[in-house]
């Protein structure tokens, strides 16, 4: 790994390269962090055949999906961001995409839950050395007052992966089998990771800088501990999105299962009827608050807080309403709406992680705040979800006609395996209650939504004064 050839911190305040090939590098990373989500993504989408395979309980699967990766992820973040700091961020970004891609594609051979189990540390391993850099690199391409669009632009990558996993990965696991859908979505991110090395550029550290922005030559992990200790925004700002995490992987790891459970739909009726419109109207309100707050900036300083803070609040009595009515229709337009408000903050926690400490530490503080954020929220999110999901379960057994007979053990399995072993009535108990179950679970955790919402109201108080690089 050779040190990075654009080492000297300039500060013009201009953004760096012709603006074409701005646009090609924002895209080129934001379709790396579709690969990103793609990939990690997948195994929510095909969640309830595995589930079924390997006759797991709601709780394994969120061990599986969460935690597994999260571990890896979280763990190697921040010695690749340090690596990041001192060296080609292009060569680490490129490094990591090929080693993901490779283990996703290894999901599709797991011959049971511990191999698939390595596999996804293996894929957290890779995907660890995305964005701390190219949070980086996208803020030495353009200026301060383009970055929370052009950070909500790469943040779309969440968005789309979850759209194109959907997409593909359903249909493809529907017509082969969930096996498949690993193999043939991993395998091109290994083109995509060398097609990325040999055409992007590595720019030099603090380019788009305002003039006279403080510079700091070589930023140890202590010397930005130091920095964001002193910046109530950027732990307010972790807190927060962690909040948003622990949400968003629960709902997502959990949201195909629970439409197949309670619709009785098909993997391919949900990826292609449900999950892809709710994951373009994630991508329209990423883009959209990133759009909105470059606006907004200018007349106010502090929209990149206030505007992901209001919709997150907004967005919790339309995914209480989703996750509770019987009617499709109102359901799929009311998840729609809060789709849409819930991901506008996804630019604003880049922006705020970034945007409070100097140039030399930008990776590692974006590392720092995904260590929390995803240990947190992607490794306890799903395994939340599913715990209370078959504690809640369990419950809507007791009540039931077959309360002293059925357990969630006895109620694990494919429909036509518990019809054949219980018989219609208890198997239709057993569904009821396992569909129920996790809806309750989804509308107990989505209400944390408002919580994450108000604490970036809170971050008002203290943004225009942690601030490295004004928004204004």
């Amino acid at each position: 790994m050779a040190s990075s050839p654009a080492e000297s911190q300039t500060a013009t305040g201009q953004a760096y390269g012709t603006p074409a090939y701005r646009g090609y590098v924002l895209g080129s990373l934001t379709l790396l962090y579709t690969l990103n989500f793609i990939d990690r993504i997948l195994i929510g989408v095909v969640g309830e055949p595995i589930i079924d395979e390997f006759g797991l309980q709601d709780w394994q699967f969120g061990l599986l999906s969460g935690l597994a990766f999260a571990f890896m992820y979280t763990l190697m973040g921040i010695p690749i961001a340090r690596i990041s700091e001192s060296y080609s961020r292009i060569r680490i970004i490129s490094a990591g995409v090929i080693l993901w891609s490779v283990m996703t594609a290894l999901c599709g051979f797991a011959e049971g839950f511990l191999s698939l189990l390595i596999f996804r540390i293996g894929v957290g391993i890779g995907e660890a050395a995305l964005t701390p850099p190219a949070n980086s690199v996208i803020s030495d391409y353009f200026p301060p007052r383009s970055r929370a669009k052009a950070l909500g632009t790469y943040a779309m990558g969440i968005t789309l992966g979850g759209v194109l996993a959907n997409l593909f990965g359903g249909p493809i696991a529907e017509a082969f089998s969930w096996r498949q859908a690993f193999i043939i979505l991993g395998v091109p991110g290994i083109i995509f990771g060398l097609f990325f090395f040999f055409t992007v550029k590595e720019p030099p550290r603090g380019y788009s800088d305002p003039v006279g922005t403080p510079k700091m030559e070589k930023a140890s992990m202590r010397d930005t501990l130091a920095e964001v200790s002193k910046k109530p925004t950027f732990w307010i700002n972790v807190v927060a999105a962690s909040i948003v995490a622990f949400v968003g992987y629960g709902v997502s790891n959990f949201q195909a299962s629970y439409f197949i459970r309670s619709y009785g739909m098909s993997v391919s009726e949900v990826a292609i009827q449900l999950s892809v419109p709710l994951g373009i109207a994630a991508s329209l309100g990423a883009f959209g608050a990133g759009y909105l707050t470059e606006k907004l900036s200018l007349k106010y300083p502090s929209a990149v807080a206030w505007i992901p803070g209001s919709w997150l609040i907004a967005c919790v009595p339309l995914y209480l309403v989703g996750f509770s009515t019987d009617n499709k229709s109102i359901m799929l337009g009311v998840l729609l709406v809060g789709a849409f408000l819930h991901y506008g903050y996804l630019g604003a926690q880049y922006t705020l992680a970034q945007g409070v400490v100097s140039a030399r530490g930008r990776a590692t503080a974006v590392a720092i705040m995904l260590f929390v954020v995803n240990m947190f929220g992607y490794g306890l999110g799903p395994l939340f979800v599913g715990f209370l999901s078959d504690i809640l379960m369990n419950a809507n057994l007791a009540s039931s006609a077959f309360g002293s007979e059925l357990t969630a053990e006895l109620c694990a399995g494919k429909p036509d395996a518990l019809v054949a072993a219980l018989g219609q009535m208890k198997a239709d108990a057993c569904l009821y209650a396992s569909a129920r179950g996790l809806g309750q679970s989804l509308m107990v955790t989505v209400s944390l939504f408002a919580v994450a919402g108000a604490l970036y109201l809170f971050a008002c108080r203290y943004l225009q004064r942690d601030l490295v690089a004004k928004m204004n």
